[in-house]
């Protein structure tokens, strides 16, 4: 019934879906199995894509030839640059998304690249032969063999749904738990663990109040992810925000002997940074309200998710506090909230290709790793994907630096760090942020995505050309002197000092208060170059030159920390016989193998003086 496959992508949500996609196009025989075929690329929680550092993300994936950022943009509610009047670092996309066409415009995806195959079935089990994976089990009692195999379970295995004192099997509401693969990698010497998540309740958006609500549009001139041409919905829907008050939290407060986070049901580790209602309450008791973002999940349904209001307390707790908030007075509620607790694998086992240290060619990818979020989930399954291909065909693998990309970040925090709750991504994780903007992802990552074959020729070509025309605008400020007449006016009125001789346009644009746009209404020949040439560029353009001194500064220390990076370490190196290093560096070591000297450095427990000792060693 089934040839051998190349490879087997087990799970079909947002780390499964990139991984197969990013096999088949490289040239791989992939095989999707998924327990329902209805529920390809769902989006389980919030309808929205990118946020804080997760819009890098979504960049960079699109960059190296993903689809999250092409789908995301075809499926655009609204799009919003979050914190735009700070620094470009800081700079972060954001969509809400309409959920049923994500889903389906994934599915048509993957349904149009002719090395995807689809089976609709439960994975039970591996089967291994030796130390290498050889294909799976299915609850049908089907083999299929394979030449490798990506594990991208979400929160399927051994599932647990929380809601107050009810608690039953379940990978998502109304879809059942995974098992029988935790209990085999458990068996193969794999350690295993336990987190949690939840989700707010869904209700009825024409049971809500909206004119009690402040109201919240996207962004003006709108936005995309990708950096390819894709048509982008010319409309945007409206969110909007209320608040929760005291008596909202005192009506929660009266189901917290029902909680199953309360009272110690739940065993598994919640994500810090996206507590529920009722943890956010009895941890910031002095707060008075917490605020809601009232978002629609779709254009042609009157579904709304209610951002802020995750719980697993009673459905009829949950009900009630809902009536309490402004707006939510008449609420009609489809389906309550509820946590799930779910099996994943300390990433501390994996190598910084994803591929398992005790089993060759198997690959985890997303939650089962200990992450949280769609964004996160999707990088990982895109990285394990190529290196899964790449694997097998003895082909170079690829790892991404954490001075080139957000991915890079996660990976190596991962595997170096592990995670003992689920993983975020976040700005302040990268020490290199200034370098790892969302505007210049495509300068960064695309000739990576090119090389390996997954950017076409067009592509690349157009990136050049950014760069190119970017660095046109940039000589040019470099080169034009520009007079007192021409800006003190606009100077005095910006609040920045005026000048007394004609100095170069450079100089002036590196002034906060300063814009290319100011410039351009000064001057006639700029505001004709700058229309030659689209916004993107411009945009990159005007942030390399207000920048230009902190990148190279940046880019010195990134430079310091390469030769520690490029020292490669042989993985079947012995700490145990290096006397010298500490007792936990030793340890650590031998459990987390590093690849590189620098990779080691970052490794908790790992001190500067064990660096040094090593160093020694290897340069003997």
């Amino acid at each position: 019934m089934f040839e051998k496959y190349d490879i087997i992508v087990v799970g079909a949500g947002h780390a499964g879906c990139e991984a197969a996609a990013a096999a088949a196009n490289l040239g791989s025989r992939v095989l999707l199995v998924t327990m329902n075929m209805g529920t390809i690329a769902q989006m389980s929680c919030n309808p929205a894509m990118g946020g804080v550092a997760k819009g890098q993300i979504v960049r960079e994936i699109d960059a190296i030839g993903g689809y999250s950022g092409i789908i995301s943009d075809k499926t655009t509610l609204q799009f919003r640059m979050l914190n735009s009047s700070k620094g470009p670092a800081m700079w972060s996309p954001r969509a809400q998304i309409d959920r049923i066409r994500f889903a389906e415009e994934w599915r048509l995806m993957l349904e149009s690249i002719p090395n995807v195959d689809f089976w609709q079935d439960s994975v039970v089990g591996l089967i291994t032969k030796g130390d290498k994976v050889i294909g799976v089990r299915t609850s049908l009692g089907i083999e299929i063999k394979s030449r490798s195999v990506i594990l991208t379970n979400g929160t399927f295995l051994n599932g647990i749904i929380h809601i107050g004192e009810k608690k039953f099997g379940g990978g998502r509401t109304a879809e059942k738990a995974s098992t029988g693969i935790t209990e085999q990698l458990i068996d193969l010497g794999f350690e295993s663990g336990r987190m949690k998540t939840g989700t707010p309740p869904r209700v009825d958006g024409r049971s809500l109040d909206y004119s009690k609500m402040e109201e919240q549009w996207g962004d003006e001139r709108g936005g995309r992810f990708s950096y390819t041409n894709v048509e982008i919905p010319k409309d945007q829907r409206c969110c909007w925000i209320t608040y929760t008050n005291s008596e909202v939290h005192e009506t929660l407060k009266e189901g917290f002997e029902r909680s199953p986070m309360f009272t110690g049901r739940i065993k598994g580790l919640g994500p810090r940074y996206c507590p529920s209602i009722e943890d956010k309450i009895n941890r910031f008791a002095e707060r008075d309200r917490h605020q809601i973002f009232v978002e629609p999940e779709g254009w042609n349904t009157v579904e709304i998710y209610v951002n802020g209001f995750s719980t697993s307390l009673p459905e009829d707790v949950q009900y009630r506090a809902l009536t309490k908030i402004p707006g939510f007075e008449k609420v009609k509620m489809f389906r309550p909230g509820y946590a799930i607790e779910y099996d994943f694998f300390p990433p501390t086992q994996l190598t910084l290709t994803l591929e398992t240290k005790k089993i060759q060619n198997l690959f985890f990818a997303g939650q089962i790793n200990g992450t949280t979020g769609y964004e996160e989930a999707a990088c990982q399954g895109l990285i394990a994907g190529i290196n899964a291909h790449q694997k097998i065909n003895d082909k170079k693998e690829l790892i991404l630096k954490r001075a080139e990309s957000y991915i890079g970040v996660l990976i190596d925090d991962l595997v170096s760090k592990g995670t003992e709750e689920p993983y975020r991504m976040f700005t302040s994780r990268a020490e290199h942020r200034l370098l790892l903007r969302q505007d210049n992802a495509d300068i960064r990552l695309s000739a990576i995505g090119h090389e390996l074959g997954l950017i076409s020729n067009e592509r690349l070509e157009k990136v050049n050309e950014k760069i190119k025309n970017a660095d046109e605008i940039i000589n040019y400020t470099k080169s034009k002197s520009i007079s007192p007449e021409s800006v003190n006016d606009f100077l005095e009125e910006a609040g920045t000092p005026v000048i007394s001789q004609s100095v170069k346009m450079f100089q002036l644009i590196t002034r906060p208060q300063i814009s290319f746009e100011n410039i351009r209404r000064a001057d006639k020949t700029f505001d004709e170059l700058l229309n030659k040439f689209d916004q993107e560029t411009i945009e990159q353009a005007e942030i390399k030159v207000k920048y230009e001194s902190y990148f190279e500064k940046e880019l010195e220390i990134v430079g310091k920390m390469k030769r520690m990076e490029d020292q490669i370490i042989n993985t079947e190196f012995n700490y145990l016989n290096l006397g010298s290093l500490s007792k936990e560096a030793r340890e650590k070591l031998m459990k987390v193998k590093p690849r590189t000297l620098g990779q080691a450095s970052r490794i908790s427990g790992v001190s500067p003086s064990d660096i040094s000792v090593l160093m020694v060693h290897l340069n003997k």
